[in-house]
């Protein structure tokens, strides 16, 4: 099952078409993307016995974040190896660093982000979870059954912030407003043959900069979520970025950061791609 955001209103896509849930619920779910996650076990059981009506073509562009509200956004850090060697830093042993993407910075796939003035912006890609039942001190092998699906997410970094002493700024530096892009649907884990083994690629104006699989993570979608719900409990529509392979402009010799009028596409296997421009403050 594959669920978007379109134009506000939550839909299922099937088949490259869009059915609006509402509207073939006669009611029973509202419009609200953000509210089908406190209702997902029942919202899965509808969707599976429904006889939907034929679905209408729809501009990408319209769509907007499939989670665009959550409460949480949770980041983990350094949780491929290619990316904590290029970044100088020791593997992790028991749990990835983690922060917080503040949700104002949460948006849809297709979007247009300004560029803060001063900073080295940088890209991402990351797998993202998102959850649909709360997880609390849950076990690895129980916690797929509390993910409502994955997305595409794009952590955009503003390294100038991040970095800035006299202790690292990572959640100020990561949430300036278009700095989480996901998308473009949430699809649900049993429409993947592995989801623990999908592949991520990103570009800068078509150049490859970030290829890999998500069977490289440290920390599994699973395991991540066990080790976070140890701690914290994570709620219905709660967005987890699950950490980006080797490729980042800041591990790059010489640096490299983005720049007014780049195009950057993030694309992973079997969900679909993000597609931001950046441009330069006014």
């Amino acid at each position: 099952m594959r669920i978007a955001n379109l134009s506000g209103r939550l839909v299922l896509v099937v088949d490259g078409l869009a059915v609006d849930v509402e509207t073939a619920s006669g009611g029973r779910f509202a419009a609200d993307p953000q509210a089908v996650y406190e209702r997902w076990e029942e919202f899965r059981g509808w969707a599976a016995e429904a006889r939907l009506p034929e679905g209408t073509a729809f501009d990408a562009a319209l769509l907007g974040a499939p989670a665009p509200a959550p409460r949480q956004v949770v980041a983990a850090g350094l949780n491929y190896r290619d990316h904590a060697a290029e970044s100088g830093f020791a593997l992790p042993e028991n749990m990835p660093p983690v922060f917080t993407k503040f949700p104002t910075s949460v948006t849809g796939p297709v979007t247009e982000v300004t560029l803060p003035r001063g900073g080295h912006t940088d890209w991402e890609i990351e797998l993202v979870a998102v959850i649909g039942v709360r997880a609390h001190r849950v076990a690895a092998d129980a916690a797929w059954g509390h993910v409502a699906g994955l997305t595409v997410g794009q952590d955009i970094s503003e390294r100038v912030t991040q970095l800035d002493g006299p202790s690292p700024q990572f959640s100020l530096g990561k949430s300036f407003p278009g700095f989480a892009p996901i998308g473009p649907h949430v699809v649900t884990p049993d429409e993947f043959d592995d989801p623990d083994d999908l592949g991520l690629r990103c570009t800068v104006n078509g150049e490859e900069v970030q290829k890999s699989r998500t069977d490289d993570l440290i920390f599994s979608v699973p395991e991540l979520i066990a080790r976070l719900s140890s701690v914290i409990p994570l709620l219905p529509g709660d967005v987890v970025f699950t950490g980006t392979p080797g490729g980042v402009g800041l591990g790059r010799d010489p640096q490299r950061w983005l720049a007014p009028g780049d195009e950057l596409v993030s694309t992973i296997e079997g969900i679909g791609e993000l597609r931001q421009r950046f441009v330069a403050e006014s």
